[in-house]
Protein backbone atom coordinates (compact mmCIF):
# COMPACT_ATOMS: atom_id res chain seq x y z
CA UNK A 1 0.00 0.00 0.00
CA UNK A 2 1.42 3.81 -0.97
CA UNK A 3 2.20 5.74 1.97
CA UNK A 4 0.52 8.52 2.97
CA UNK A 5 3.42 10.91 4.08
CA UNK A 6 2.33 13.80 6.93
CA UNK A 7 4.66 16.84 6.33
CA UNK A 8 4.42 20.14 8.73
CA UNK A 9 5.52 23.24 6.85
CA UNK A 10 4.28 25.94 9.01
CA UNK A 11 7.58 28.11 9.74
CA UNK A 12 8.31 30.00 12.94
CA UNK A 13 6.93 33.66 11.07
CA UNK A 14 3.93 32.22 10.59
CA UNK A 15 3.46 30.72 13.36
CA UNK A 16 0.18 33.46 14.90
CA UNK A 17 -1.89 32.94 11.87
CA UNK A 18 -4.87 31.78 13.05
CA UNK A 19 -7.48 29.52 11.45
CA UNK A 20 -11.14 28.07 11.49
CA UNK A 21 -11.23 24.39 12.30
CA UNK A 22 -13.31 22.00 10.03
CA UNK A 23 -16.28 22.31 12.17
CA UNK A 24 -15.71 25.94 13.62
CA UNK A 25 -14.50 24.31 16.64
CA UNK A 26 -11.69 21.67 17.30
CA UNK A 27 -13.51 19.85 19.80
CA UNK A 28 -16.15 18.93 17.09
CA UNK A 29 -13.89 17.79 14.74
CA UNK A 30 -14.73 13.65 15.18
CA UNK A 31 -18.47 14.79 13.53
CA UNK A 32 -17.45 16.83 10.94
CA UNK A 33 -17.35 14.08 7.81
CA UNK A 34 -20.55 12.58 9.44
CA UNK A 35 -22.19 16.06 8.95
CA UNK A 36 -20.36 16.10 5.51
CA UNK A 37 -22.09 12.96 4.77
CA UNK A 38 -25.53 14.22 5.68
CA UNK A 39 -25.69 17.07 4.09
CA UNK A 40 -24.75 15.70 0.50
CA UNK A 41 -21.32 17.12 0.19
CA UNK A 42 -20.33 14.03 -1.50
CA UNK A 43 -22.09 15.36 -4.67
CA UNK A 44 -20.48 18.41 -4.76
CA UNK A 45 -17.14 17.02 -4.51
CA UNK A 46 -17.78 14.87 -7.13
CA UNK A 47 -18.88 17.61 -9.55
CA UNK A 48 -15.71 20.01 -8.71
CA UNK A 49 -13.45 16.49 -10.30
CA UNK A 50 -15.79 16.16 -12.83
CA UNK A 51 -15.07 19.72 -14.06
CA UNK A 52 -11.25 19.66 -13.44
CA UNK A 53 -10.75 16.63 -15.83
CA UNK A 54 -8.37 14.86 -13.55
CA UNK A 55 -6.72 11.85 -15.27
CA UNK A 56 -4.66 8.94 -14.47
CA UNK A 57 -1.15 9.86 -13.39
CA UNK A 58 -1.50 13.33 -13.13
CA UNK A 59 -0.31 15.26 -10.12
CA UNK A 60 -2.55 17.36 -8.23
CA UNK A 61 -2.28 19.94 -5.34
CA UNK A 62 -5.72 19.79 -3.04
CA UNK A 63 -5.50 23.54 -1.39
CA UNK A 64 -7.49 23.90 2.10
CA UNK A 65 -7.97 19.87 1.58
CA UNK A 66 -9.45 19.55 5.30
CA UNK A 67 -10.18 15.78 6.16
CA UNK A 68 -9.64 14.73 2.81
CA UNK A 69 -12.76 14.56 0.66
CA UNK A 70 -11.88 16.25 -1.83
CA UNK A 71 -8.91 14.37 -2.34
CA UNK A 72 -10.32 11.37 -1.86
CA UNK A 73 -13.06 12.06 -5.23
CA UNK A 74 -9.83 12.44 -7.05
CA UNK A 75 -8.58 9.09 -6.36
CA UNK A 76 -11.63 7.71 -7.04
CA UNK A 77 -11.72 9.01 -10.18
CA UNK A 78 -8.10 8.52 -11.26
CA UNK A 79 -6.52 6.23 -8.88
CA UNK A 80 -3.33 6.53 -9.85
CA UNK A 81 -2.62 10.27 -9.47
CA UNK A 82 -0.08 12.19 -7.45
CA UNK A 83 -2.26 14.00 -4.75
CA UNK A 84 -0.28 16.74 -2.25
CA UNK A 85 -2.97 18.47 0.18
CA UNK A 86 -2.72 21.40 2.29
CA UNK A 87 -4.27 22.29 5.26
CA UNK A 88 -3.15 24.54 8.38
CA UNK A 89 -5.22 21.93 10.68
CA UNK A 90 -3.27 18.91 11.80
CA UNK A 91 -6.21 16.98 13.12
CA UNK A 92 -8.13 17.72 10.38
CA UNK A 93 -4.56 15.92 8.08
CA UNK A 94 -4.64 12.95 10.71
CA UNK A 95 -8.01 11.96 9.44
CA UNK A 96 -7.76 12.95 6.09
CA UNK A 97 -4.14 10.26 6.17
CA UNK A 98 -6.27 7.68 7.58
CA UNK A 99 -8.78 7.92 5.06
CA UNK A 100 -6.62 8.46 1.42
CA UNK A 101 -4.47 5.95 2.52
CA UNK A 102 -7.16 3.58 1.65
CA UNK A 103 -7.44 4.71 -1.93
CA UNK A 104 -4.07 5.94 -3.05
CA UNK A 105 -2.13 3.95 -5.94
CA UNK A 106 0.67 6.66 -5.67
CA UNK A 107 1.84 8.40 -3.05
CA UNK A 108 -0.01 11.21 -1.14
CA UNK A 109 1.70 14.09 0.88
CA UNK A 110 -0.41 15.95 3.14
CA UNK A 111 1.31 19.20 4.37
CA UNK A 112 0.31 21.31 7.01
CA UNK A 113 0.74 24.94 6.18
CA UNK A 114 -0.86 27.77 4.68
CA UNK A 115 -1.79 29.11 1.11
CA UNK A 116 0.36 31.61 0.35
CA UNK A 117 3.25 29.21 0.26
CA UNK A 118 2.05 26.13 -1.71
CA UNK A 119 4.52 23.59 -1.22
CA UNK A 120 5.38 22.15 -4.44
CA UNK A 121 8.03 22.83 -6.47
CA UNK A 122 7.51 25.42 -9.68
CA UNK A 123 5.90 24.23 -12.74
CA UNK A 124 5.15 20.64 -11.33
CA UNK A 125 1.22 20.26 -10.90
CA UNK A 126 -1.18 19.61 -13.49
CA UNK A 127 -4.10 20.69 -11.48
CA UNK A 128 -4.39 22.61 -8.16
CA UNK A 129 -8.13 22.33 -7.15
CA UNK A 130 -9.75 24.10 -3.65
CA UNK A 131 -13.51 23.09 -2.90
CA UNK A 132 -14.97 25.67 -0.07
CA UNK A 133 -12.21 27.10 0.92
CA UNK A 134 -11.24 30.51 -0.94
CA UNK A 135 -13.88 32.51 0.80
CA UNK A 136 -11.59 31.76 4.19
CA UNK A 137 -8.70 33.71 2.94
CA UNK A 138 -8.55 37.58 2.72
CA UNK A 139 -8.25 39.93 -0.12
CA UNK A 140 -4.29 40.37 0.12
CA UNK A 141 -3.32 36.32 0.85
CA UNK A 142 -6.06 35.57 -2.11
CA UNK A 143 -3.63 37.62 -4.62
CA UNK A 144 -0.35 36.16 -3.15
CA UNK A 145 -2.22 32.56 -3.47
CA UNK A 146 -3.02 33.48 -7.05
CA UNK A 147 0.83 34.21 -7.83
CA UNK A 148 1.56 31.26 -6.27
CA UNK A 149 -1.22 28.97 -7.95
CA UNK A 150 0.70 30.36 -11.24
CA UNK A 151 4.21 29.28 -10.10
CA UNK A 152 3.19 25.90 -9.29
CA UNK A 153 1.21 24.60 -12.58
CA UNK A 154 2.68 23.22 -15.94
CA UNK A 155 2.15 24.98 -19.19
CA UNK A 156 -1.19 24.42 -19.70
CA UNK A 157 -2.13 23.11 -16.44
CA UNK A 158 -5.93 24.27 -14.74
CA UNK A 159 -6.62 25.48 -11.91
CA UNK A 160 -10.57 24.50 -10.39
CA UNK A 161 -12.25 26.87 -7.81
CA UNK A 162 -15.44 25.83 -6.02
CA UNK A 163 -16.96 28.52 -3.67
CA UNK A 164 -19.45 31.02 -2.54
CA UNK A 165 -20.67 33.39 -5.56
CA UNK A 166 -21.16 35.83 -2.60
CA UNK A 167 -23.89 37.76 -4.05
CA UNK A 168 -26.07 37.53 -1.16
CA UNK A 169 -28.83 39.23 -2.76
CA UNK A 170 -29.26 36.97 -6.02
CA UNK A 171 -28.94 34.27 -4.01
CA UNK A 172 -31.10 34.71 -1.22
CA UNK A 173 -34.00 35.19 -4.14
CA UNK A 174 -32.80 32.19 -5.75
CA UNK A 175 -36.09 30.74 -7.20
CA UNK A 176 -35.12 27.00 -6.51
CA UNK A 177 -34.20 26.74 -10.69
CA UNK A 178 -31.67 24.06 -11.84
CA UNK A 179 -28.09 25.68 -12.51
CA UNK A 180 -27.52 26.43 -16.38
CA UNK A 181 -25.28 23.45 -16.32
CA UNK A 182 -27.68 21.03 -15.33
CA UNK A 183 -26.62 20.26 -12.14
CA UNK A 184 -29.05 18.94 -9.73
CA UNK A 185 -29.45 21.32 -6.66
CA UNK A 186 -27.30 20.79 -3.44
CA UNK A 187 -30.22 22.08 -1.00
CA UNK A 188 -29.25 21.26 1.93
CA UNK A 189 -25.71 20.83 1.70
CA UNK A 190 -23.36 22.20 4.46
CA UNK A 191 -20.42 24.68 4.21
CA UNK A 192 -16.80 22.85 4.30
CA UNK A 193 -14.63 24.39 6.53
CA UNK A 194 -10.93 24.76 4.89
CA UNK A 195 -8.27 27.12 6.51
CA UNK A 196 -6.16 29.37 5.43
CA UNK A 197 -4.54 33.26 6.01
CA UNK A 198 -5.36 35.35 9.25
CA UNK A 199 -9.08 35.30 9.59
CA UNK A 200 -10.20 34.34 12.79
CA UNK A 201 -8.66 30.64 12.63
CA UNK A 202 -7.68 28.56 15.18
CA UNK A 203 -6.29 25.11 15.99
CA UNK A 204 -5.29 24.37 19.69
CA UNK A 205 -1.76 23.90 19.80
CA UNK A 206 -1.13 25.98 16.07
CA UNK A 207 -1.19 29.42 15.72
CA UNK A 208 -2.45 32.13 17.74
CA UNK A 209 -5.34 31.99 19.96
CA UNK A 210 -8.13 34.16 19.02
CA UNK A 211 -9.42 33.67 22.13
CA UNK A 212 -13.25 32.44 23.03
CA UNK A 213 -14.70 34.96 20.99
CA UNK A 214 -17.62 34.02 18.88
CA UNK A 215 -19.22 36.56 16.85
CA UNK A 216 -21.62 36.31 13.65
CA UNK A 217 -20.46 34.88 10.71
CA UNK A 218 -17.84 32.54 12.74
CA UNK A 219 -19.76 29.42 13.46
CA UNK A 220 -20.40 26.23 11.03
CA UNK A 221 -22.10 27.31 7.56
CA UNK A 222 -20.52 31.08 8.11
CA UNK A 223 -18.83 33.29 5.37
CA UNK A 224 -15.99 35.35 5.97
CA UNK A 225 -14.44 36.77 2.70
CA UNK A 226 -16.78 35.85 -0.24
CA UNK A 227 -18.19 39.13 -0.54
CA UNK A 228 -14.45 39.22 -2.71
CA UNK A 229 -15.93 36.46 -5.44
CA UNK A 230 -19.33 38.22 -6.03
CA UNK A 231 -19.61 39.19 -9.96
CA UNK A 232 -16.81 37.32 -11.34
CA UNK A 233 -14.48 38.20 -8.56
CA UNK A 234 -12.39 34.60 -8.74
CA UNK A 235 -12.43 35.04 -12.14
CA UNK A 236 -10.39 38.43 -12.02
CA UNK A 237 -8.47 37.13 -9.04
CA UNK A 238 -6.71 34.10 -11.76
CA UNK A 239 -6.72 36.62 -14.68
CA UNK A 240 -4.59 39.23 -12.29
CA UNK A 241 -2.52 36.48 -11.48
CA UNK A 242 -1.18 35.04 -14.87
CA UNK A 243 -3.92 32.91 -15.66
CA UNK A 244 -5.98 32.26 -19.00
CA UNK A 245 -9.47 32.03 -19.87
CA UNK A 246 -10.61 32.35 -16.57
CA UNK A 247 -14.69 31.38 -16.54
CA UNK A 248 -17.29 29.81 -14.62
CA UNK A 249 -18.26 26.26 -15.45
CA UNK A 250 -21.29 26.15 -13.02
CA UNK A 251 -23.43 27.29 -10.63
CA UNK A 252 -25.26 25.54 -8.70
CA UNK A 253 -27.50 26.51 -5.26
CA UNK A 254 -26.39 25.61 -1.56
CA UNK A 255 -27.74 26.59 1.63
CA UNK A 256 -29.24 29.59 0.24
CA UNK A 257 -26.60 30.84 -1.51
CA UNK A 258 -25.21 29.96 -4.70
CA UNK A 259 -21.83 27.99 -5.64
CA UNK A 260 -19.74 29.06 -8.65
CA UNK A 261 -16.81 26.32 -10.13
CA UNK A 262 -14.54 28.44 -11.89
CA UNK A 263 -11.19 27.08 -13.84
CA UNK A 264 -8.60 28.78 -15.65
CA UNK A 265 -5.38 27.84 -17.44
CA UNK A 266 -1.71 28.30 -17.03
Amino acid sequence: MPPVRRVDDVRPDESDHEFLPGMARGWMMPWYDVVARLRGLTRLYRRTVELAGIAAGQHVLDVGCGTGNLSREVLRTAPDAVVTGLDPDGDSLRRAARKLRRRARAEVTLVRGFAHRLPVPDASQDHVISSLALHHVPAEEKERMAVEIVRVLRPGGTVTIADFAGDHAATHGHDGAAPADGTAPDAGTHHERHGHGRSHRHQPGHGRQPGHRHQPGHGPGSRTHDADNADGGIERLLTAAGLHDARTLGRLPLLGDTMVVVQARR
